[in-house]
């Protein structure tokens, strides 16, 4: 019997459909009804309003870290492309970066985004292009020294173009990379969204080069007909 991620059930006899149905009106179009229908019956969604969430992103970290342990006590964090925060605020406590849990070592979260975002407690949020020459310098200096883990969010805006927008994204990727080359502690994690499309070949074999171990991976938070996939590379060599 299907279940949602709240545990209830999704079939059965006796059963009242419950589907929040949404009508086209004037001024919206076909697909962003079926967006915003998609949105509201997302059972996702609705728990992280639940759980006070900003984003059914917030997940999917939370399943990798499940699966990965990268999110440790102690550990220093930069989160790029950080809006609207859901990845920092399932950092906090899985690093102890407000030091709640006693006798453990406190992380440190750092959130970089080009637009401004709401402040979280336990993580420094700063605007920051992470292409700027001085981004790495920049970063190094807000966590206090080099990163444990360097994660990714990001997604290029759309272009309505499947193959063009594949191609951003894995360049939106690769700079990342570059980026996590150079802040990364030796040991560390580097984990990114990537859309599966063929381009990401070249991806997959830069980070082989750098890292021990290269995982690519679809968490259960994924939507199904979604083809966003994420790589999670460990064991930074330097």
């Amino acid at each position: 019997m299907a279940k949602t991620p709240d545990g209830k059930n999704t079939s059965g006899r006796g059963q009242r459909d419950l589907t929040v149905k949404v009508k086209t009106a004037r001024g919206r179009t076909s697909s962003s009804t079926r967006w915003l229908q998609r949105q509201l019956n997302d059972p996702y969604v609705k728990r992280a309003q639940i759980e006070g969430y900003r984003g059914r992103a917030a997940f999917k970290i939370m399943e990798l870290d499940d699966k990965f342990r990268f999110l440790v006590p102690g550990a220093r964090v930069l989160d790029l492309g950080c809006a609207p925060g859901g990845w920092c605020q399932v950092a906090v406590p899985r690093v102890n970066a407000l030091g709640e849990k006693k006798g453990k070592a406190i992380g440190r979260i750092v959130g970089v985004d080009l637009q401004e975002v709401e402040p979280i407690a336990g993580c420094e949020i700063h605007q920051l292009d992470f292409m700027a020459d001085d981004a790495d310098q920049q970063v190094k200096d807000w966590l206090g020294g080099k990163a444990d883990v360097v994660m990714s969010d990001m997604a290029a805006s759309s272009s309505g173009h499947k193959q063009t927008d594949h191609l951003r994204i894995i360049a939106l990727c690769e700079a990342a990379a570059y980026l996590a080359f150079d802040v990364l502690e030796v040991g560390g994690t580097f984990v990114s969204k990537v859309l599966a499309g063929g381009a990401e070949g070249e991806l997959q074999t830069l980070l082989k080069k750098r890292f021990d171990k290269v995982a690519n991976v679809k968490p259960p938070a994924s939507r199904a007909d979604s083809s966003e996939k994420f790589v999670i590379a460990t064991g930074f060599r330097g």
